[in-house]
């Protein structure tokens, strides 16, 4: 386990190589992060960002280098994470409730106990679905819900095990500004109250800088991290700040890095 004085995600000279080949999709990748951390990975398409994401989940083993996890190895999946992705693949014959559930029925030891805790889960499950604005629809299925709405109950789901990390995968690209936004809003106020550790994957400059607490910059293929930078705002952020002069100056530098990258 993480103690105060040890990072909670630690890359250690992380290579991976396609299957079967010597190209490298990746190369040479250290990072630490804090307990608790909110960080943010950039980078052009296809540099990397999604399989750095496979490599923190242990869905993929490093060819060389060594990662950790919360003070242990990284052998293979791990269970204390939660993830989301662009699409929220929630499963159309599913109430919303019971997407959200679903994790607590498939993952240990959550399992074992599911029907003897179902008022307990159910509870949670609600709990968390009032947060994100979705009280109220419970026993809605996917196609009753709009785009935004799936996406937050996504969330929930990635959620209900009481992850120690969550890992999003370019979770808010297909909504519109408006909905985008406010789910940074709702995302925000998760982390704030659980203080879980956070690796977001994006290609929004803007979503970084208002929700990241360090973003990473990586290069073209193969992926590397090219720039590392400590988020200078204060906490808490609310939606105005998107519109002030120190906001939009660490998003023209993020954008300067990314140009950078491009020329390469």
């Amino acid at each position: 386990m993480s103690t105060p004085n040890t990072s909670f995600v630690d890359f250690q000279h992380v290579f991976l190589a396609y299957d079967g080949t010597s190209e490298f999709a990746v190369e040479d990748i250290s990072l630490q992060t804090r307990q608790g951390e909110f960080i943010a990975i950039v980078g052009p398409s296809g540099c990397g960002k999604s399989t750095f994401m496979k490599l923190a989940t242990g869905l993929k083993k490093p060819t060389r280098g060594q990662i950790s996890i919360d003070g242990a190895a990284v052998t293979g999946p791990l269970k204390i994470v939660g993830m989301a992705f662009q699409a929220p693949t929630l499963l159309p014959w599913r109430t919303t409730l019971d997407n959200v559930l679903l994790p607590l029925e498939i993952v240990e030891p959550y399992r074992s106990n599911f029907k003897r805790d179902k008022a307990k889960n159910v509870a949670r499950a609600l709990a968390l679905l009032t947060t994100v604005g979705l009280d109220g629809y419970a026993d809605k299925f996917p196609w009753q819900l709009s785009g935004g709405m799936q996406q937050r109950a996504s969330i929930c789901r990635a959620l209900i095990h009481e992850p120690k990390m969550l890992l999003l995968d370019e979770p808010f690209g297909a909504l519109d500004a408006f909905t985008r936004e406010e789910l940074w809003c709702v995302l925000r106020d998760l982390w704030t109250e659980r203080r879980f550790n956070v690796i977001l994957v994006t290609h929004d400059l803007r979503e970084a800088a208002f929700l990241a607490d360090t973003i990473y910059v990586m290069s073209k293929r193969p992926g590397r991290i090219v720039a590392r930078k400590e988020n200078p705002l204060p906490r808490p952020r609310d939606l105005e700040l998107t519109y002030t002069e120190p906001f939009t100056a660490l998003v023209h530098e993020l954008r300067e890095h990314i140009g950078r990258v491009r020329t390469t």
